[in-house]
């Protein structure tokens, strides 16, 4: 890094497979004044009870996948994309659209409100191929494939093979690697107070 962007607000790409503590990094730069936001969260927003894309994924996909309360049922949503590509892609066209409306309203908030860094969390930032284009920069956070199946497997309690599939379903390590900026390695022996430091600096080059 040689001189602090210009531009304001900084639109930042944040990404990282599972497992990669691509959302506590987030967090971080929220707490030290950039604007969040989380393309996940949208997704789950857009699929919880009352969501926007429930109507869609019921005519696409039939009423059995939205479960008894009225929201996306994503344990059977989640067999089926990774079963079926095609499934993938016809979820994705239905949520990619509403996904990218909300996203584009959160980012005009952000410049009337004069935020120096809007930090873009996308978890298939580089499987989507269509958001480097909207993007400053990107930041990659990264570590080992083994770690990211530890650390998985510690917090979600799925078995080895279920985490290894979720790996594969995403970008590799290298694909995300080559797609960044800025790398932040976050693997074994970085401590969360390392970490933090870490992401503090980020937040300084951007002015915050």
């Amino acid at each position: 890094m040689h001189a602090a962007p210009s531009a304001s607000p900084f639109r930042l790409g944040l990404t990282g497979g599972i497992g990669s503590g691509k959302s506590t990094i987030a967090q971080r730069l929220q707490e030290r004044g950039a604007t969040l936001i989380d393309a996940d969260f949208i997704s789950r927003s857009l699929t919880a009870i009352g969501g926007a894309a429930l109507p869609s994924i019921a005519h696409s996909f039939g009423a059995d996948l939205i479960d008894t309360q009225g929201a996306l049922n994503r344990a059977r949503m989640r067999e089926l994309v990774f079963a079926d590509p095609n499934a993938r892609q016809q979820l994705e066209g239905i949520l990619h659209p509403l996904i990218a409306e909300q996203t584009y309203q959160q980012h005009e908030a952000a410049i009337a409100a004069g935020s120096k860094l809007v930090v873009h969390d996308i978890p298939l930032l580089v499987e989507s191929g269509h958001w480097r284009s909207k993007l400053d920069g990107v930041l990659v956070v990264d570590c080992r494939e083994s770690t990211q199946v530890e650390r998985v497997m510690a917090r979600s309690g799925l078995t080895q093979d279920a985490v290894q599939n979720i790996i594969a379903a995403q970008a590799t390590r290298m694909q995300r690697l080559a797609a960044a900026d800025w790398v932040l390695y976050n693997d074994e022996g970085i401590t969360i107070n390392s970490l933090n430091a870490y992401t503090d600096q980020i937040a300084a080059w951007f002015g915050l």
